[in-house]
């Protein structure tokens, strides 16, 4: 079957500001979890194609630092008001891709597109510090920079909050990004490069690579001297292997690790209150 939201993605690679087929021309088989149905065929990237992108966003890097924090704040603007137009669009994508309700897409996408307005905001508020040392005979002066390339691994369950989380701040501090989404959810991750090139992100400042291979493309950009920065989104186990391998270029990570955190209903509490609670926080993409 096809659908409209679909045949509207480019399922290439997207590199450099261009779009391309994975060296080799390997795909990543895209399934309708709800169905098991074909969904797209997407280009999944080898390593050559995780270290081109990363070379990409080594090269938009200083170019993108030096605009002005206006500048990349009305940007991530100009992305806020795009995902926001497409919103419907954005949210049966999510649908047909990680099989979520559409209630639940439309409300991700509202809260997708809120980490870019925020952070259009936020990119003017990077200021230093000015303080006198403890001995008063001099001054120290704090400044803050882009930490340089960042790489982001995100998860299927929020395939377009995942992303923007990550990007957001990214962008309004002045750093470019190498974006690999999870191999069931690069749709809504494709599209999303899309809007944001409509927005004016330059060329190289966000690279999108599905790959198939997550473990050797992550790995090998991992070892890449010009990658300064992880976040990743997923399970413990996961998150134990990547901080290991980002051990070695002493790269900064920040990790939102899976749990089972408890929750806990106390005797005197609402009962049905509690009820909703749970089915909001606990419950969630469940199945």
């Amino acid at each position: 079957m096809n659908y409209p939201e679909v045949n509207q993605v480019n399922k290439n690679l997207y590199i450099g500001g261009r779009w391309m087929a994975a060296a080799g021309g390997a795909t990543i088989e895209v399934l309708n979890p709800a169905t098991g149905e074909p969904l797209a065929e997407v280009a999944s990237a080898s390593v050559a194609d995780a270290l081109a992108a990363v070379a990409a966003a080594d090269a938009a890097g200083p170019g993108w630092a030096a605009q002005a924090p206006r500048q990349r704040g009305e940007v991530l603007r100009r992305a806020f008001e795009l995902m926001m137009a497409r919103r419907e669009q954005i949210a049966r994508l999510i649908v047909l891709e990680s099989g979520k309700s559409l209630p639940e897409a439309r409300g991700e996408v509202a809260y997708a597109a809120e980490f870019l307005r925020w952070y259009s905001e936020e990119a003017v508020r990077t200021a230093g510090e000015l303080g006198i040392a403890p001995a008063g005979a001099y001054r120290i002066m704090t400044i803050r920079q882009p930490i340089g390339v960042a790489l982001f691994v995100t998860p299927w369950n929020f395939p377009a909050a995942m992303a923007t989380r990550k990007i957001g701040p990214a962008l309004a501090a002045g750093c470019t990004v190498v974006l690999k989404p999870a191999s069931e959810t690069p749709l809504t991750a494709l599209l999303l490069a899309e809007l944001f090139e409509q927005a004016g992100v330059p060329a190289g400042v966000i690279n999108v690579v599905p790959s198939r291979q997550s473990g050797a493309v992550v790995d090998a950009m991992l070892r890449d001297r010009r990658v300064r920065k992880l976040s990743f989104t997923g399970s413990t186990e996961v998150g134990r292997v990547l901080l290991a391998q980002a051990a070695g270029q002493v790269v900064k990570c920040s990790m939102e690790l899976g749990g089972n955190a408890p929750f806990i209903v106390l005797a005197d509490a609402d009962i049905d209150a509690a009820v909703a609670a749970a089915m909001v926080a606990k419950l969630r993409n469940g199945g």
